[in-house]
């Protein structure tokens, strides 16, 4: 049987103008910055118009480890927002936006797929509203009035050997990890090293999803840190008097994005910080927007449960008072048959002896988020070669452990094939209570929160400082921002810092290689294992598929 491409399907929707999804929501033209007919940043006066509103309930899908066999967390979370809606729930979808980088890599766009997606899928899955563009052009520009300050006399005495700010692109572009800039005469800078990072590793991104408004975005702005002075005390946004032509660059980036889905549920896409990297959550605005527009909203949050789950738990929701009502927790049969041992040519054989090895990665996972108090539905997202046994086992391993369940075909049916997720989790919203709190407190030290979550959510035995991470962890507290929460810098594919673990890693050691202060976005980043914070295209990449037709329609995106 042949299955349409997601890019096929998508172009054969029938869209709504987004004005017209908007007025779902009781939002009018005058609310909404129009980006064509399909969409839209919502107001800021809109925003203020819906801030006394009563907030609805929140649900996070996160899901296992990935793995080659793939998940489907973003098309697990758009199929649940279609069912709920087709249930007669008022229900708001919000995402992250996709990175240019993985696109034209290996991974893909992220708008969901086959009868589960968000349109226009080109769209979101490229420039969009250009959110990441400005992101770019802000991160650069305080790169630029950096390096132009050392060029025009060096007044702040910054120690060019301790220059920390990166400059970014949204592209997969080794060879700029490491380069040399000023090179020539004496009127082209001064020559150093420097380094490039996707832009959904820059500080400013992180920054755009915390800020509650423009306020606190310029707040945060002026707080990064972006060298240390001969003294080796900080040098800070603010102290290079970059704040406010960044904050103009951002101004219409701080907006958030409508648009929709296949079946015209409202979506908010916006902002889209990696999780392996950076802490893996749409912004803060988006999902604020989405509670105070609908009785139910759905969001998501990047990778594995222990890293976009644990970032969205002990970062966005410590800092914004949030408290979801459940989680969703995604799964596939082939994926636990492949942390099971299966290789990815044969997961399509039914294999109860590798399910059954495999399935302590769910159980892990299941373990993770009842820590915080917050009841659980897992869902399979299905596959046509599953069979009645691999689901049957999975469906009883997690109601022994106290989890709804239910299976998901929001792939193939859109959110008729979630609506049996749906009742679960209207069921599990009505009936449990969610008792939410973070894995650690405020006042441990950084050593303290690090070690909590590499015990109690990655399963470590103990946690490995390398020299160069105990100094920078002692200049973070002395600086003050010991009583910043951790984010950790991790490979999704594990548990564990070695992606070649697979299944429940137990009694390892987790290294922690270096850190640095966030100090804008608010946390500390503590790298472990081999993190790349600018990726690589793969000796193939998705690019070589992407084109234009003689009618100007793109081909190849998925």
């Amino acid at each position: 049987m042949a299955f349409k491409s997601d890019i096929e399907i998508a172009r054969e929707a029938e869209l709504w103008p987004i004005k017209e999804v908007a007025a779902k929501l009781g939002a009018g033209e005058d609310d909404l910055e129009l980006y064509g007919k399909y969409k839209a940043k919502l107001s800021e006066e809109y925003l203020q118009k819906i801030s006394k509103n009563k907030k609805g309930k929140l649900v996070l899908v996160t899901a296992i480890n990935p793995t080659p066999a793939g998940e489907g967390k973003t098309t697990t979370s758009v199929g649940l927002g279609d069912a709920m809606q087709r249930l007669g729930k008022k229900c708001v979808i919000a995402l992250r936006e996709p990175s240019l980088g993985p696109c034209f890599g290996i991974k893909g766009g992220a708008a969901g797929g086959g009868y589960a997606q968000v349109v226009p899928m080109e769209d979101i899955n490229l420039h969009f509203t250009g959110d990441f563009h400005a992101i770019t052009s802000a991160n650069n520009l305080l790169a630029a009035l950096l390096d132009n300050h050392i060029q025009q006399g060096n007044e702040l005495g910054i120690d060019t050997r301790q220059i920390i700010w990166k400059r970014c692109e949204d592209m997969n572009d080794r060879v700029l990890r490491n380069i040399v800039v000023g090179l020539g005469n004496k009127m082209d800078g001064v020559v150093r090293e420097d380094h490039f990072v996707i832009t959904v590793a820059s500080e400013i991104m992180a920054i755009l999803c915390l800020s509650k408004d423009m306020k606190d975005l310029k707040e945060r702005l002026s707080r990064i840190v972006v060298a240390y002075n001969f003294e080796g005390n900080p040098v800070t946004a603010g102290d290079l008097k970059a704040v406010g032509a960044m904050a103009a660059l951002l101004k219409d980036a701080l907006k958030p994005n409508l648009v929709q889905t296949l079946e015209h549920t409202p979506v908010i896409i916006h902002g889209g910080p990696f999780a392996n990297i950076a802490h893996g959550c749409n912004s803060i605005r988006a999902t604020e927007a989405a509670l105070l527009m609908s009785d139910i909203t759905i969001t998501e949050a990047g990778f594995g449960a222990d890293l976009g789950a644990e970032k969205f738990l002990d970062i966005k929701c410590r800092m914004n008072g949030l408290a979801p009502d459940a989680v969703v927790l995604v799964a596939t049969v082939r994926a636990l048959k492949y942390n099971g041992g299966v290789p990815k040519d044969k997961l399509s054989e039914e294999n109860l002896d590798a399910l059954k090895k495999g399935i302590v990665n769910l159980e892990k996972h299941i373990e993770n988020l009842q820590q915080y108090g917050i009841p659980v539905v897992v869902t399979l997202n299905a596959f046509v070669s599953d069979t009645d046994s691999e689901v049957s086992f999975i469906e009883e391993f997690c109601k022994e452990r106290g989890c709804e369940f239910a299976l998901s075909e929001v792939w193939e049916k859109g959110g008729k094939g979630g609506e049996a997720l749906a009742k679960a989790v209207l069921d599990t919203i009505e009936n449990k209570k969610s008792n939410f709190s973070p894995i650690y407190a405020d006042d441990l030290s950084p050593e303290e929160k690090i070690e909590a979550v590499a015990k109690k959510i990655y399963g470590a035995k103990d946690v490995i400082y390398a020299p160069a991470a105990k100094k920078q962890l002692k200049k973070i507290v002395d600086m003050g921002y010991g009583n910043l929460p951790v984010c950790m810098a991790k490979t999704q594919y594990s548990l564990s810092d070695d992606p070649s673990l697979l299944g429940r890693p137990e009694g390892y050691d987790l290294n922690v290689r270096d850190a640095y202060v966030s100090a804008g976005a608010g946390f500390i980043v503590v790298l472990t294992g081999n993190i790349m914070t600018m990726p690589g295209l793969p000796k193939k990449p998705a690019a070589f598929e992407i084109d234009v037709d003689d009618n100007g329609n793109i081909v190849g995106l998925f």
